[in-house]
């Protein structure tokens, strides 16, 4: 184990776990403080989740809504990214110990910024997991890509009808913006991109349902915008079956219940999770050191002003967090990340910090096919293609970085404008490498990487000592 340290006398260290929305916008709002900031990530890149559907269906690549964190804050000379994924937090020591291919490094702190965002929820079934990947990370993303494409690829060989269908029916678990995005999207691809590119199949027989046990397609949104993300999703092919709750998931299909109680099997190869939502882990172990409350769903109670009781040095920020009822959306992230950032200055200033942290709300927007989108701007409602392009202009201004922005509106311009999409590669290691790897177990990663080799801690020319 390493310990990352600071010299007496030096600036206040602040850490920051997690390189999501909240800690990437809090890293860069401390750029000019008088702080030494360590941000852990437990990926090398700054994901810009709301796009992931995008990256399954071919229209993105990775990398267009991955830039590398380190690229993100190279010209922030007070910051500094460490790989790993944080196991502890230890409030009264103030150290935060993150591990990474059993390396293990424990990083001391003055202010601490927790926004480790959250995982893909199935209820307590964690166990259809297995055959419905969810949507959270590049690697969920890649799979998903390789299970789609990867699925009329199989159709194109078989012969028996029934497993044609199977094979080419694509079930989505959750109505929500993701849900409805990716449901949105499958159906085009089928009935758009790929309808001349096959022999033996017709592409555009796909079957996509869209499943809820919600009784209306985007809850958080306004009824009228739900009613009309619904119909156009009726229009393009989509499958929208609501009340209907998902009992078993396993390799051939899926099991739903009904608001009357009646059980039925959808046969189905290729599932999508994109239902429901859990807190890190994390959220609990701060919640037991600290007296906070922690709920269901692993988000703790924090005051008002997004501290822990108690801990007026700890901040959590994003979806880990508990308060007024906010909603886990990227923009309570953004704003909770600048202004645990302010705070932190404030405090080193010996100034006064703000006692209450108020959410701006901006609005909610979700796709639902080529030119129609839904936006819920509070008092305004929009949809069509005006709510479309509005969708496009705020989502390209939050793509992180100028490369980022100009290859993702020409991506977009390829795959909205004519009928290809750009990024159809898939290979077997993406479908089946997490399940690989969930067998193999944990120790299977340090023993090919034959674990750490060097215990000491080298020190940069900063004078900083580095993990």
């Amino acid at each position: 184990m390493t310990t990352a340290t600071q010299p007496t006398g030096q600036r206040p260290r602040v850490v920051i776990v997690g390189s999501g929305f909240g800690g990437l916008f809090a890293a860069q709002r401390l750029k000019k403080a008088p702080v030494d900031v360590t941000l852990i990530g437990k990926t090398t890149h700054h994901l810009f989740q709301p796009l992931l559907y995008q990256v399954a269906t071919g229209i993105l690549s990775e990398g267009e809504i991955a830039p590398a964190t380190r690229e993100i804050l190279s010209r922030q000379d007070n910051a500094r990214v460490v790989l790993g994924e944080v196991t502890d937090i230890d409030l009264a020591a103030r150290t935060v110990t993150s591990v990474v291919l059993g390396r293990t490094t424990v990083h001391e702190y003055d202010e601490l910024i927790v926004a480790a965002g959250a995982g893909q929820s199935y209820f307590g079934n964690d166990q259809f997991a297995e055959y419905a990947p969810g949507m959270k990370s590049i690697d969920d993303a890649l799979e998903l890509r390789g299970r789609i494409f990867g699925a009329f690829e199989l159709a194109e060989l078989a012969n028996d009808p029934a497993e044609i269908d199977r094979l080419l029916t694509f079930v989505v678990v959750g109505a929500g913006p993701t849900g409805v995005e990716m449901a949105g999207q499958i159906a085009e691809l089928a009935r758009r991109t790929l309808r001349r590119d096959f022999r033996n199949i017709d592409p555009t027989s796909a079957r996509v349902i869209l499943l809820d046990a919600a009784p209306k397609v985007l809850p958080p949104f306004a009824d009228s915008l739900g009613q009309n993300a619904h119909k156009r999703l009726n229009e393009i092919g989509v499958e929208v079956q609501l009340g209907a709750m998902v009992t078993n998931v396993d390799a051939d299909g899926i099991v739903v219940k009904d608001g009357d109680g009646h059980e039925r099997r959808i046969h189905s190869a290729t599932k999508i999770w994109a239902a429901g939502v859990q807190a890190s882990a994390l959220g609990k172990l701060l919640g037991e050191q600290s007296g906070a409350a922690v709920d269901r769903a692993g988000r703790v109670s924090v005051q008002p002003d997004l501290t822990l009781p108690g801990h007026p040095e700890v901040h959590v920020v994003g979806d880990m967090i508990s308060l007024n009822r906010l909603p886990g959306v990227a923009q309570v992230a953004i704003q909770g990340g600048r202004f645990a950032a302010d705070a932190i200055k404030a405090r080193i200033a010996g100034r006064s910090t703000t006692p209450e942290f108020h959410y701006h709300d901006k609005g909610s927007m979700a796709t639902v096919a080529r030119f129609a989108a839904v936006a819920d701007l509070g008092k305004l409602k929009f949809t069509g293609f005006i709510a479309w392009v509005m969708w496009l202009v705020v989502h390209i201004f939050y793509v992180v970085g100028f490369k980022s922005r100009f290859t993702t509106a020409l991506g977009w311009a390829v795959s909205f404008l004519g009928r290809g999409r750009g990024q159809r590669t898939a290979t077997q290691q993406q479908v089946y490498g997490r399940l690989a790897l969930e067998e193999l177990g944990s120790s299977f990663e340090v023993s090919k990487t034959g674990g750490q080799k060097d215990t000491r801690v080298p020190v940069d020319v900063t004078g900083r000592e580095s993990a």
